[in-house]
């Protein structure tokens, strides 16, 4: 019988955010968790606070969670905006340990991955077609590529270089906040990191998420480039939401 409901847990560089997801709606059910990122954010203190989230939402089945960094088979391979312990952690063995689950009851993805997978099922139908590209701006930018529909796993486009420049260290959301920029100044920062961007991969459509796009007013409609840009629609829960459905489909990558 397939699950009509799930977990998921979006670990960020600034906050830790969980919730039961409604599996065939793909929204959350009730209100969200959430718990600031420990600093310094090792990979036992995350697995505590996951412990804590979970707990709360007395929650005892699979659990989706993901991480800003790239994962392949359950293991961390960076460490974006987290202590750089988590590099060459088995993500999947310790929330397993930690949760008093089986390692096949844990699914880790990349953070911009599961949203991607979140909006490309449950958003906007265009998304399906073509080459669109998932970026989440917050503490940094995070990306996620499909291919009609089917996902290129673990891309980094966030770190592209651009006018000498990590991109996230200019055009990320905690940029904007910790430089004090109107949205109009950190719009131009984006418009410029979207055009390197769109040059490299020539993509059909962008679809922009993260804590940010809830205030998507005000700067998507300054953006001036080829490519159409959307908003996410589960704007920063689709993080949440995709690692549930990778946890209750046994997805990982």
């Amino acid at each position: 019988m397939e699950a009509t409901r799930g977990f998921g847990i979006d670990i960020g560089g600034s906050g830790i955010k969980g919730a039961l997801v409604d599996l065939a709606e793909g929204q959350l059910i009730g209100d969200r968790i959430r718990i600031d990122t420990p600093k310094p954010s090792t990979p036992e203190a995350v697995a505590d606070v996951v412990a804590e989230i979970t707990g709360q939402a007395g929650w005892d089945g699979p659990v989706g969670v993901t991480l800003p960094a790239v994962v392949k088979k359950g293991v961390a391979h960076t460490a974006a905006n987290i202590d750089r312990k988590w590099i060459g952690t088995d993500a999947d063995a310790l929330f397993a340990k930690r949760l008093g689950r089986g390692v096949d009851d844990i699914a880790m993805l990349n953070d911009a991955d599961a949203a991607g997978m979140a909006e490309i099922r449950w958003g906007d139908p265009a998304a399906r077609r073509g080459v669109t590209a998932l970026l989440t701006f917050g503490t940094g930018i995070g990306s996620a590529v499909f291919q009609d529909g089917k996902l290129v796993p673990n891309t980094e486009f966030g770190h592209i270089e651009v006018d000498g420049f990590d991109a996230e260290k200019k055009a990320a959301a905690s940029v904007k906040d910790n430089e004090e920029l109107s949205y109009p100044e950190w719009a131009e920062r984006v418009n410029r990191y979207l055009s390197v961007l769109e040059n490299l991969i020539w993509p059909d459509l962008f679809i922009v998420g993260g804590g940010v796009s809830k205030k998507s007013h005000k700067w998507v409609p300054l953006l001036d480039i080829r490519t159409p840009v959307i908003v996410a629609s589960l704007q920063n829960n689709a993080g949440i939401v995709g690692a549930a459905a990778a946890a209750a489909e046994g997805i990982e990558h």
